[in-house]
C-alpha cells in the first residue's frame, strides 16, 4: 500500500490516476492514441494561448448569438423571483439597495464585476501552467467543460437579470454611478446578450479559481484567499443586481459537471494528478497541427 502512492499532495498519484499500461503502449495497440491523449504532459505555451483565445472568442460569439428572447427571459425572471420568495432567500432587492447607498463600495463592486472575472481566471491558469504543469490540462478541461455546458443554459433558459425586471425597482448600479462594469448596460448593451443570466459564469469561474487554489496551493493565505474569492463574487453579483442567488446555484452545477467530465477523462481530479508530467513528447493534437502547418 505504501508504494502505491506518495503521501504528499504535490506528487501524489493515486491508484485511480490514469496510468499507461504495457498493453496500451505496445506498438499497434488500439489503446495507444487514447492513452496518449489522456496522459498529462508539459503544455506548449503557444498552443495554450491560441486555444484559450479561440475558445473564449467562440464562447462569446455563441453566447451573444443566442436569440434575446425578452418575453421569455422576463417571465423566467418573475418565476425565479417567486421561487426565491417561497424558499425565503429573496433578499437581492434589499442587498442591492443597501450596498448602492455606499457609493465607494458599489463603485468598487462595479469594477470588480467588470475586471476580476477575467484577470483572476487567467492568473490562475498561468499559475497552474507555470508551477503545476502536470495538472494544467485537467484543470483547464474543467474550465472549458463548465463554460461549454453554460452555453446550453443561455440557449434553453433565457433569463433577465434583476436590474432588467419590470416593476421590481432594482438599481442598475453601472448606469446610476456612471461606471463601466457591464457589457449589458449603457452603450455596450447592444454588443452582449442581456438575457443570459442563468447560469452565472462569474460564480462558475470564480469557484473554479477558488477550488483550484485551495486544493493545490501550499501557502495557507493562498488557500484562504481561494475560498474568499467566490464568496466575495457572490456578494458582488447580487449587490450589482446582475444575478439572482439561483443563478449562482446554476453556475455551481455547471462547475460540478466540469469536474465530473474531467475526472472521467483523466481518471482523477486535477489536484490528484502528478505535479510534474511524465510525458514530454508533444500532445497528439499539437503534433497533428504542427505537421499540417509544415506541409
Amino acid at each position: 500500500m505504501g508504494e502505491a502512492s506518495v503521501k504528499t499532495l504535490e506528487t501524489r498519484t493515486d491508484v485511480s490516476s490514469p496510468l499507461v499500461t504495457e498493453q496500451e503502449t505496445r506498438p499497434g495497440s488500439r489503446g495507444t492514441l487514447l492513452a496518449r491523449l489522456r496522459m498529462p504532459r508539459r503544455p506548449r505555451i503557444w498552443f495554450e494561448v491560441l486555444l484559450i483565445a479561440i475558445s473564449y472568442w467562440t464562447y462569446s460569439l455563441i453566447r451573444n448569438a443566442v436569440p434575446e428572447q425578452k418575453t421569455a427571459a422576463l417571465a423566467n425572471a418573475d418565476w425565479i423571483w417567486r421561487t426565491e420568495h417561497m424558499l425565503g432567500i429573496a433578499v437581492e432587492h434589499s442587498v442591492n439597495h443597501a450596498v448602492n447607498s455606499v457609493t465607494w463600495l458599489i463603485v468598487g463592486m462595479n469594477y470588480y464585476y467588470a475586471t476580476l472575472h477575467f484577470v483572476v481566471t487567467i492568473g490562475v491558469l498561468v499559475w497552474i501552467y507555470r508551477f503545476h504543469p502536470g495538472r494544467y490540462a485537467a484543470t483547464r478541461f474543467v474550465l472549458f467543460a463548465t463554460t461549454g455546458v453554460a452555453l446550453l443554459g443561455y440557449f434553453f433558459y433565457p433569463l433577465a437579470p434583476p436590474r432588467l425586471m419590470n416593476g421590481q425597482h432594482f438599481v442598475d448600479t453601472v448606469l446610476v454611478h456612471h461606471t463601466w462594469g457591464s457589457m449589458a448596460s449603457g452603450n455596450l448593451k447592444h454588443m452582449s446578450n442581456q438575457y443570459a443570466a442563468m447560469p452565472s459564469m462569474h460564480i462558475g469561474w470564480s469557484l473554479w479559481c477558488g477550488l483550484t487554489l485551495f486544493a493545490v496551493a501550499s501557502a495557507p493565505w493562498a488557500r484562504i484567499l481561494g475560498l474568499l474569492y467566490p464568496a466575495a463574487t457572490l456578494v458582488v453579483i447580487v449587490s450589482t443586481a446582475n444575478h439572482f442567488w439561483l443563478d449562482a446555484a446554476g453556475g455551481m452545477l455547471c462547475l460540478a459537471f466540469g469536474y465530473t467530465v474531467s475526472g472521467l477523462w483523466y481518471g482523477s481530479l486535477p489536484h490528484r494528478l502528478p505535479r510534474r508530467p511524465r510525458a514530454t513528447d508533444p500532445h497528439p493534437v499539437t503534433a497533428a497541427l504542427v505537421s499540417r502547418f509544415r506541409r
